[in-house]
């Protein structure tokens, strides 16, 4: 008996140093993420809570910079927003970065680290990572590609024809995901680009008779937009199936399809440490999401009159009352 108690307990020790050495072995590692956009926004919030939470316990010092480029968003601010960014990896000299959506591959990694010493993961990036020369020697990451697919093939048991919507802020990579609806899903869509909330609301308007689905984009970098208030919009406006491939877009919409962005984050995190470990960026194959959350929207489809199929009701990963 007391043998087996000295052995259990030498197993227990080398467990408990296992796991001590495990969370003590990237101790004086220190990882940046660099945010395109800022603290607050749902996106950027969900990949850094990957990060976070991946990051948890392995001893690396994680530091966050926000580009904060949603909520500014010329060309001149994109700029500067970049030179801070690079000012601090510079005086940080962090191990790997983490550069999350399109801003911080377009003006920060391509402009200044191609090929460099420094190891980048990206995230984010939308459909196509090409325009920004990658891949590089020093550089990996996770595509970012939306639900458009499986969104627009729930609306379509609902929609009375096939024309296709898309409304969504007058951004880089808004426009960027309408462009590839087309490039690379040779999915048609009428498209309507709006600067503030009142535009949106006339737009929206507009779109029910123009269209027969509505895929309604993101809503970040629109100027004066009030959650409570295009929630009753759209409850007494919509006329058409509408259609959402962002999470805090669904609220506003009949179906959703939306990416989970901690995937991304944990990714990214998950990677940076193979990076510490030693391997190459290089030698990281670039890999598209996977994770895909089907949402219905009960509200929305009351005031459409349109009751929901039984399948859809069962798929669905979230039902909003």
């Amino acid at each position: 008996m007391k043998r087996s108690c000295s052995i259990g307990l030498c197993i227990l020790c080398i467990v408990l140093l296992t796991s001590v050495g495990y969370a003590q072995s990237y101790n004086g590692k220190t990882i940046l993420f660099v945010d395109s956009y800022h603290e607050g926004y749902a996106w950027s919030d969900g990949i850094a809570a990957g990060i976070k939470e991946t990051l948890a316990g392995t001893g690396v010092e994680l530091k966050i910079f926000h580009m904060d480029t949603k909520r500014n968003g010329s060309e001149d601010a994109k700029i500067e927003a970049a030179k801070k960014a690079k000012a601090l990896i510079e005086e940080l000299r962090p191990d790997v970065v983490i550069a999350a959506d399109d801003n911080a591959s377009l003006y920060l990694v391509s402009n200044y680290y191609r090929d460099a010493d420094i190891p980048f993961v990206f995230c984010g990036v939308n459909w196509d990572v090409t325009n920004y020369g990658y891949p590089y020697k020093n550089a990996t990451g996770m595509v970012e590609v939306s639900g458009i697919l499986q969104v627009l093939d729930k609306l379509k048991a609902y929609a009375k024809g096939s024309r296709i919507g898309y409304i969504a802020s007058d951004a880089h990579t808004d426009r960027k995901e309408a462009d590839n609806y087309k490039k690379v899903l040779n999915i048609d869509t009428t498209n309507y680009y709006v600067q503030d909330f009142q535009d949106w609301k006339d737009k929206f308007v507009q779109i029910q008779k123009e269209v027969d689905m509505l895929i309604i984009g993101n809503n970040a970098s629109i100027k004066g937009w009030n959650d409570g208030e295009a929630l009753s919009f759209v409850l007494e406006n919509s006329k058409i199936p509408t259609g959402a491939i962002y999470e805090w877009i669904a609220p506003y919409a009949l179906m959703g399809a939306t990416l989970v962005p901690e995937e991304q984050g944990q990714w990214s995190a998950q990677t940076a440490l193979k990076i510490l470990d030693g391997t190459p960026p290089s030698s990281i194959r670039i890999v598209m999401n996977k994770k895909i959350n089907l949402i219905v929207n009960q509200k929305i489809a009351d005031a459409l009159g349109i009751k929901m199929k039984e399948q859809d009701i069962q798929s669905a990963d979230k039902i909003l009352p």
